[in-house]
């Protein structure tokens, strides 16, 4: 099955960066968001990004305005996804937003339409329950920044038919991207490995072992890691790795991944890292200097 016309619903950093890389691969693109003003901003970044590229002698400035041609913005979710042959789904990672997404696009959306989440850890199945076409329903899960990362993590639904799934890691590799085919089980793959990591790295700090810079300093030097699990936390979002764990944890039925209590503060006290402006560093704006939080020296 090929696939011209995809609808992206969420035009937040995640979606935004989905519609670019579709976009960018030829692809007509709806990008459908309830927020006006995100939409604009979704399309104001995506030029930035593609700007970066041309800058890069990545692309071409033609190749920068097709692209940018190639996507509609809306504000409709019946309208958006009416002629769709693939819609995923980039909204925030809540559950119920998710489950409500979808019973909508089920019923606007083609019969033969396929329907992909970029969830980072709900459930496929779950989430496909919720539908009418449970065996058309799996997870595409997009690493960020999605025009850089390569990866994109598929996840099987227990009812995603075979056909969906090739479908879906032919078209991820005609967007220059490596899948990798999961089965669908709390946090996958990505997250059932990372998050722990960063949490352990949380409690390192709770529990006064190291400081942030010294535990990171460990995994970049240590492990080459890119990035440090902390920094790495941030970037994510706080509030993104508190929620995710809590996934695992109710998954699993273990306090094996029981957010650290360190974590838990900082999500309520609003520190969530680079959208907030602070986390375990700060983060000011046309300042590219990584420092410390205050609170952590």
């Amino acid at each position: 099955m090929s696939i011209l016309n995809v609808s992206v619903i969420g035009a937040g950093t995640m979606g935004n960066g989905i519609a670019h890389v579709f976009a960018q691969a030829g692809i007509k693109v709806h990008l459908i968001d309830v927020n006006p003003s995100q939409l604009q901003r979704a399309l104001t970044n995506m030029g930035k990004n593609l700007d970066r590229q041309i800058a890069k002698g990545i692309i071409t400035e033609e190749e920068k305005k097709a692209a940018l041609g190639n996507i509609t913005a809306l504000s409709d979710i019946p309208e958006g996804v009416k002629h769709a042959e693939l819609v995923v789904e980039a909204a925030t990672e809540n559950i119920e937003l998710k489950l409500d997404i979808f019973k909508q696009i089920d019923i606007y959306a083609p019969a033969g339409c396929i329907l992909a989440t970029n969830t980072s850890s709900i459930s496929i199945t779950r989430i496909a329950a919720s539908t009418r076409r449970p065996g058309m329903v799996i997870g595409m899960h997009f690493m960020n920044p999605v025009p850089v990362m390569k990866l994109v993590e598929i996840i099987n639904g227990y009812e995603t038919k075979k056909e969906v799934t090739d479908t879906i890691i032919e078209l991820s590799k005609k967007l220059g991207k490596i899948p990798c085919s999961v089965n669908d089980y709390p946090g996958f793959i990505a997250n059932r490995i990372l998050m722990p990591m960063i949490n352990e790295a949380i409690y390192s700090v709770y529990e006064g072992v190291a400081g942030v810079e010294e535990i990171d300093t460990v995994m970049k030097l240590g492990m080459a890691h890119p990035m440090g699990p902390l920094q790495l936390a941030d970037f994510i979002g706080l509030d993104i790795c508190y929620s995710i764990l809590q996934v695992l944890q109710e998954g699993f039925r273990t306090s094996k991944y029981a957010p650290c209590p360190l974590l838990a503060n900082m999500v309520i006290a609003g520190k969530l890292g680079v959208k907030s402006g602070e986390g375990f560093y700060t983060y000011t704006p046309g300042n590219k200097d990584l420092l410390v939080s205050q609170r952590f020296k």
